[in-house]
């Protein structure tokens, strides 16, 4: 356990000194670059190197010194990339009040270049951020790849065989095995990882400290009395990380495993419904502003293709352009969605249909705008009456919902959240056409409404617009 804890201190103290000389480095650069293009900005102190010495170097500590007061230097940190760049902001940004009250009030003679401090700090994020990706997701200098060790073999732990296959997958830790506890379901189980056969308990133990492990995951398809209660315990006060399988997961993939919940685990999370009430009080707000400024630039865009999809069938048929469908909104209550038609008028003249990828009935003219998202435009309107956000779950139809609520295990919690024009689902399972389809996507959404956040909003809507601007989408 000493060599553990050693490990974990050179890895803390490696992190601690790479951000220094980072913050340090690209601190000094903006002075250089500030002090050539910008010289009437700057005081006589300024060019003392006394002076770029004392505040260069109060920037870099203090912002070292603020990163190990939210905790980016613990070695326990179990935190999302998300989380991680929230905590980076959150702490260069106490960093650069701290270091403005220091110059302006009590070391006035010291102050720098005016823009100084702020192109520091936005560099700074910028750089850190690209610092612990390459350290904590793909494992630069040996740091964040957690040692990992799987309690089970059986059809539970099979979910991390089936969905981490790849090394992409498992970029931030190192899976050592799994270890079979009685009760497991072999025949469903592990085929082709690592099978660790061990005396549960001593045996156990024992493996824990000699191998280094510094995560465990609890992945038994039977808990009572098979678990081994008291080597856990042990490594649990000796500083081994132990983790829930639906935790592991909903933290590695981004996804919430539904078919694998289990009442007491829902009880205990966090739930799924918001806590950000800033968030939710600026909502309409924000999606309002954001509509009206799209609309600005793509009502061109719209103009045209309403002219097309007139053009293209049109006059011929006395269609709309524009399609209406009642969908499910929030809180379960029903709205009518406005697109632009992407298929024949009588599409659904036999009824309700999934759609499905090389659909018959999309039209010429459908198959463009589909690819391109330009059919959603419309429901910019959507938004402007509070039916729709930009980000969350795709509203669906309420004769699929009915069918979909009864067969797949909380599916109603998607509605706790305004459905999106874009989702976290659409990102990361990009299309469905049948109830099992509808369990994956689930999955995300449920991830979504329970992490539903405005950087996880940015972050979405980012990765759309690549999609809309590369023509990957449906």
């Amino acid at each position: 356990m000493a060599v553990n804890n050693k490990r974990h201190n050179k890895r803390s103290n490696l992190l601690v000194l790479c951000d220094l000389i980072s913050v340090s480095y690209v601190s000094y650069l903006i002075l250089v670059i500030l002090k050539a293009y910008y010289p009437s900005l700057s005081n006589d102190a300024a060019e003392n190197i006394t002076s770029v010495i004392v505040v260069n170097g109060a920037f870099s500590f203090v912002t070292v010194i603020c990163m190990l007061s939210v905790g980016l230097y613990e070695s326990k940190l179990r935190e999302t990339f998300r989380g991680i760049i929230r905590r980076i902001f959150v702490s260069v940004g106490l960093a650069y009040f701290c270091v403005e009250i220091i110059t302006s009030v009590l070391l006035d003679s010291l102050v720098p270049h005016a823009y100084f401090l702020p192109t520091a700090a936005c560099s700074s994020i910028v750089l850190l951020v690209v610092l612990r990706y390459f350290t904590t997701r793909l494992g630069l200098l040996g740091l964040g790849k957690t040692r990992t060790l799987v309690i089970g073999a059986g059809e539970r732990a099979s979910i991390i065989e089936k969905r981490m296959r790849r090394d992409v997958d498992r970029i931030g830790f190192d899976l050592v095995g799994f270890v079979p506890v009685p009760g497991d379901n072999r025949e469903e189980g592990i085929k082709k990882e690592q099978i660790i056969h061990l005396q549960l308990n001593a045996g156990l133990r024992q493996f824990i400290f000699d191998n280094d492990i510094e995560e465990i995951i609890i992945a038994c398809d039977q808990r009572r009395g098979t678990l081994p209660i008291e080597a856990l315990f042990e490594c649990k006060l000796r500083g081994t990380e132990v983790t829930e399988l639906l935790d592991f997961m909903e933290r590695e993939t981004g996804q919430i495993v539904v078919n694998l919940m289990y009442p007491s685990w829902v009880i205990y999370s966090n739930g799924f419904t918001t806590q950000n009430y800033l968030r939710d009080s600026l909502d309409y707000g924000i999606n309002a502003l954001v509509a009206f400024i799209i609309l600005m630039f793509t009502w061109p865009f719209m103009l045209l293709t309403a002219l097309i999809i007139y053009l293209d069938d049109g006059y011929k048929t006395g269609t709309s352009v524009f399609y209406k469908q009642e969908r499910v909104g929030l809180n379960g209550k029903l709205f009518q969605i406005i697109k632009f038609r992407s298929m024949r008028p009588d599409a659904e003249k036999d009824g309700a249909k999934w759609a499905s990828k090389n659909d018959d009935r999309v039209t010429r003219i459908g198959h463009i705008i589909r690819k391109y998202r330009i059919d959603e435009l419309p429901q910019l309107i959507n938004v402007f009456k509070g039916e729709m956000a930009f980000i969350g779950p795709r509203p669906e139809r309420p004769e699929f919902v009915e069918q979909l609520v009864r067969e797949i295990p909380y599916y109603n919690q998607r509605h706790n959240v305004k459905p999106g024009l874009a989702g976290w689902a659409q990102l990361n399972y990009p299309y469905g056409s049948s109830v099992a389809d509808s369990m994956e996507k689930l999955k995300f959404d449920l991830y979504y409404v329970k992490h539903q956040s405005l950087l996880l909003d940015l972050l979405i809507l980012v990765r759309t617009t690549e999609i809309v601007l590369f023509g990957r989408g449906r």
